[in-house]
């Protein structure tokens, strides 16, 4: 397959696409900084919700808690979603991701992902996506949410030193070359579905809750400086994490980075 066969095409998503909001309006870029920072500034100019932002490769990209995110030309979804949700619904738009992501792996390749709480999609132990959200919010109201996830396809690991040993691709565990258009395609179409679930009041946090595969595990969580070790016994209604200490008492963790145990140690 030749090079520019492997580029994303905004007319094909357009033709092939069914939702009624999401993706309606593409903006397209081969090469940007940010696929986050294009959006922010369409927010700005007054972008509709619904407005996606693509690219084939960042300069710039970055994941949770400002750390890069790694990918060569033409390999991965880098996606970015313009939306604007309730207060009430911000919490959960992580939990709609996620299950959009899952949901759209399963369905076009037949894969069996799962969630590491809070938002990394794994498949045998490996990360293959991740998301990230950025709002603003005044006066108590959602101005606008930005969502951005990074997935996968048909990227080799093993060509970026740095991420060689924890994450995978669809490419990595399928053998084959997988279309980025088609993943796309069918990321919004689910993204559409349950962002409306959301909407209408479905109880997204209960579904979330049943692929996390973090919970029932002795895990330790790094929060900045501070590092918690555990159980991971729930979560709650807005995705935080319920660690049950080695003292007993119940630490409700609002974002880190969870690994688990080595219980054969010690």
């Amino acid at each position: 397959m030749k090079q520019q066969n492997r580029r994303l095409s905004p007319a094909y998503l357009h033709q092939e696409l069914r939702t009624k909001v999401i993706g309606h309006n593409i903006l397209y870029y081969p090469v940007t900084s940010s696929t986050m920072d294009v959006a922010k500034q369409a927010v700005q100019e007054g972008a509709e919700e619904g407005t996606i932002v693509i690219a084939d490769h960042q300069t710039a990209g970055r994941g949770r808690f400002g750390r890069k995110w790694l990918e060569p030309p033409d390999s991965s979804i880098l996606l970015s979603i313009i939306l604007r949700p309730t207060l009430e619904e911000l919490p959960r738009l992580s939990m709609v991701a996620s299950l959009a992501v899952m949901r759209c792996i399963e369905k076009v390749t037949g894969l069996k992902p799962v969630i590491k709480w809070p938002n990394d999609i794994i498949i045998e132990g490996k990360k293959i996506c991740g998301h990230l959200i950025e709002s603003e919010v005044a006066n108590e109201t959602v101005q606008s949410a930005i969502l951005g996830i990074g997935l996968n396809v048909n990227l080799d690991p093993s060509s970026i030193p740095e991420i060689a040993e924890t994450a995978t691709s669809l490419k990595e565990m399928l053998k084959v070359e997988v279309s980025r258009t088609e993943i796309l395609r069918a990321l919004l179409g689910e993204f559409e579905e349950l962002y409306d679930a959301l909407r209408q009041g479905e109880p997204i946090d209960k579904l979330w809750r049943r692929h996390l595969e973090t919970l029932g595990q002795q895990v330790t969580v790094k929060c900045g400086d501070e590092v918690h070790q555990g159980y991971a016994e729930s979560v709650d209604e807005q995705g935080n994490l319920l660690l049950r200490r080695p003292d007993g008492s119940l630490l409700t963790v609002t974002a880190g980075d969870v690994t688990l145990q080595d219980l054969k140690k010690g």
